[in-house]
């Protein structure tokens, strides 16, 4: 058991030390191999119970048909402390995102990041979008946030915009990605993305109220800059 903290506290220091790193490539978290202990599907995932060498572990990749007792590899890894899942009504301390790499038995999986992340495809709505700006305390642009976002951080800013992206029940949140027709795809700052646990759909026009962060690395290489969280939407 102490050398399975002491992997996940080595994994966790690698994706904490990425975050403070905004231009930082993001560093590779070792893969995991482990007996199937345990099995639960959900709509989107199937988590697993591992017996891996050094103790056993949960985990979580896009669904997949897998058994009790097949090996399995999960790589492309993102550790979440103190996860919890309403669909399982269950909190995990430590739980391990990723990728199901290969197995003993002939598993029908998808990749996590291109399907159960399709929320970090880089890909956006490239059509014309004219949203007025928000009004009330705090209220700014899409391009003010992101050129202003060193000084914003973990401060509440009020931005009105129009749904481009958007997916939903992603670890316990829905996220979007918002624009109002300020800044420009070339300057890369007419777009941003919001966490959220209201619903909404593409083409909403929506008003997001919530916290900017900065530096935010979800692994396999998809970072951001700046984006709001814990948002709610009017």
């Amino acid at each position: 058991m102490k050398s399975l903290l002491a992997l996940c506290m080595l994994i966790s220091s690698t994706l904490v030390w990425a975050t403070d790193q905004p231009a930082a490539v993001p560093q590779a978290n070792p893969p995991v191999t482990g007996k199937v202990l345990e099995v639960k599907q959900v709509t989107t995932y199937t988590y697993l119970l591992l017996k891996t060498q050094n103790g056993e572990i949960w985990s979580a990749v896009p669904k997949a048909e897998i058994k009790k007792g097949t090996t399995v590899t999960i790589d492309h890894i993102t550790v979440m402390n103190n996860f919890e899942s309403k669909t399982l009504n269950q909190s995990f301390p430590t739980i391990l995102f990723g990728n199901l790499a290969n197995s003993t038995d002939k598993v029908k999986g998808k990749n996590f990041m291109g399907t159960a992340y399709p929320v970090f495809d880089k890909k956006a709505d490239t059509a014309d979008v004219k949203v007025p700006k928000a009004k009330g305390a705090n209220a700014m642009t899409v391009a003010e946030i992101i050129a202003q976002g060193a000084a914003l951080k973990d401060k509440p800013v009020l931005l009105s915009g129009k749904v481009v992206k958007y997916n939903p029940g992603i670890m316990g949140k829905n996220w979007l990605h918002l624009r109002d027709g300020s800044g420009s795809a070339a300057n890369n700052n007419n777009d941003i993305l919001v966490t959220t646990q209201n619903p909404a759909k593409i083409g909403d026009i929506v008003t997001a109220k919530g916290i900017v962060h900065t530096d935010v690395n979800f692994g396999s290489g998809y970072a951001y800059s700046v984006l709001i969280e814990e948002a709610t939407l009017q």
